[in-house]
């Protein structure tokens, strides 16, 4: 087979490069691409009822008639065949096509390779025709308007220059963490940090520089620190010692060298950089933590006696689930979709529990936990230490293995979502009005989510270590403490879980408005040109004192 080069110095497929230079036939085939994506795109948006679409009448080979649910279609002719059984590639062979595409992936497959090339042409267009089919199927509860349409980055001429100067770094992104006495519950914490796609971008874009930062103990400056060591060409194990005695310092119930909760470091980190960033408030807080993991979590209380429904909202940093049966004992064939749905599973409310406002006095009731907003970064724990007493000797470890995907939708987890099937349920065949109309919940791809990171826990609860698993450029890689090996997701997958890292495949945003971290640094300019112009005057003022003084 023979390649170039394509722009993106990439290995270009010569015979999809000599197509793609004849304008008819790039018009033609970029057509047929586009159209076979954007009916898979089409396909996949229904979120209250994804078993629907199998009712849907699937496309059929059209050599053997299999329904077919991933076709592949020529992009020369729009022929609908089958991969498994290669008649999609005997169409290919018959007809001297040479094209065919997995409409699912948008990957191209070229009969003349005999394999599946890549070319950056293929890649922006699909990119842009499944953006293109969200963005039809979403509204939002703050504008009468469609989605905002997407636009990728442009850099301006002030961001050319500066791209011009810049020398670029080799670098990997992956380095060992030294463990400074039993911090292996430190190290994977941080390993999942460098690998939270928001985090990086954060770090890197030099929006924390802890050399101009004054601030006492800063576990943001730490982090800045962490992400420069990272990206660096020092591929040497780092060891972060100032980050562990800082934290020593604001946090004693960490301190010392006993073998400490990963978890409990997690959200203690968590506070810390959310206290030392930009953006720090109590009210509506912008920071990098809660821009990343804080979500809403909704609790309905509903009356059995007159039927009321009590709303609460509490904001969540992670999700803690049970792997304990009712009855008290391990749970087996556990799930995280298992866990989700026990998590948001109506649980009973004693009279004792719950005084009704309406009734006015003690009822039965029933509480169901529901996710109203969901964070960017999703992270899960599972509740593996057990603990009975005050007695730490009396706790134990639930050994019992957790199954989790490489991908998550969260969809049937969420307040639109639950609220919208319980209508269609309570209606039973009779028409329901739609309360929550389907635009509103938006296409299903905004519900899903992708696994990053993976933290596990191997041994006793006395005598355990930590490792951690990351994604780094679709790759997985296995950290032990200062040991970085390359490893699968299937390892990840199979390990034994304490906590788990999703990022959201599409991130979602408010339409035609102006993000928040612009107006901030755009407010910030203007009061520093108020700053300036006040020290200006200032020194005007002792000018004029001294030349009076002199006279």
């Amino acid at each position: 087979m023979s390649f170039e080069s394509d722009g993106d110095s990439a290995p270009r497929c010569s015979h999809l490069a000599t197509i793609l230079g004849d304008e008819a036939e790039y018009e033609a085939l970029t057509n047929s691409y586009k159209i076979a994506v954007q009916w898979h795109a089409r396909r996949s948006h229904n979120v209250i009822h994804p078993s629907k679409r199998r009712k849907i009448t699937p496309p059929e080979c059209e050599t053997c008639g299999l329904a077919l649910s991933r076709p592949y279609v020529c992009l020369h002719c729009l022929s609908r065949g089958c991969w498994n059984d290669g008649h999609i590639k005997q169409h290919l062979q018959d007809t001297g096509h040479d094209f065919c595409v997995d409409v699912k992936s948008g990957y191209v497959f070229c009969v003349v390779c005999d394999d599946f090339v890549y070319d950056s042409t293929f890649d922006r267009l699909y990119q842009r025709a499944t953006i293109a089919e969200e963005e039809k199927a979403t509204a939002f509860q703050a504008s009468k308007r469609l989605r905002e349409p997407f636009a990728p980055w442009l850099p301006n001429a002030q961001e050319l220059t500066a791209l011009e100067g810049a020398i670029a770094s080799p670098c990997q992104g992956r380095r060992g963490i030294l463990n400074l006495g039993q911090t292996c519950f430190m190290s994977v914490i941080l390993q999942s940090f460098i690998a939270n796609p928001l985090l990086r971008n954060y770090f890197l874009s030099d929006k924390h520089n802890h050399k101009l930062c004054k601030i006492k103990d800063c576990t943001s400056c730490e982090m800045d620190k962490l992400f420069a060591e990272v990206y660096s060409e020092n591929s040497v194990p780092y060891g972060p010692i100032e980050l562990l005695a800082k934290t020593w310092r604001t946090s004693s119930e960490l301190s010392g060298y006993a073998q400490q909760d990963a978890h409990e470091f997690f959200i203690t980190a968590l506070n810390h950089i959310h206290a030392t960033s930009r953006g720090s408030t109590h009210l509506q807080c912008i920071c990098i933590i809660h821009s990343t993991f804080a979500g809403l979590l909704q609790s309905d209380v509903k009356c059995e006696r007159c039927g009321k429904v009590a709303e609460k909202t509490d904001p969540m940093l992670d999700i803690s689930l049970e792997l304990k049966g009712e009855a008290g004992g391990e749970q087996q064939n556990l799930t995280l979709a298992s866990c989700l749905r026990r998590y948001t599973h109506p649980e009973k409310l004693g009279p004792n529990e719950y005084s009704c406002e309406k009734c006015g006095k003690a009822s039965h009731a029933s509480k169901r936990l529901s996710i109203r907003k969901l964070p960017p970064v999703l992270s899960f724990q599972f509740k593996r230490f057990e603990h009975k007493s005050v007695d730490k000797s009396a706790a134990r470890k639930i050994e019992a293995p957790v199954r989790f995907p490489a991908s998550l939708n969260m969809a049937p987890f969420t307040t639109l979502v639950m609220h919208k099937q319980e209508l269609l349920k309570d209606g039973g065949s009779a028409p329901v009005p739609p309360a929550i109309p389907d635009k509103l919940l938006g296409p299903e791809a905004l519900y899903d989510y992708d696994l990053f990171a993976v933290v596990c826990h191997e041994g006793q609860i006395d005598n355990g270590h930590y490792t951690c698993y990351a994604r780094s450029r679709d790759e997985w890689y296995r950290y032990d403490d200062d040991k970085v090996t390359h490893s699968t997701l299937s390892a990840c997958l199979n390990s034994q879980a304490y906590m788990c890292f999703y990022v959201k495949r599409h991130l979602d945003y408010k339409p035609y408005v102006t993000p928040s971290y612009v107006v901030m640094r755009e407010q910030e300019a203007v009061k520093e040109k108020e700053r300036e112009r006040e020290k200006e005057a200032a020194r005007m003022r002792e000018v004029e004192d001294e030349l009076l003084a002199a006279i």
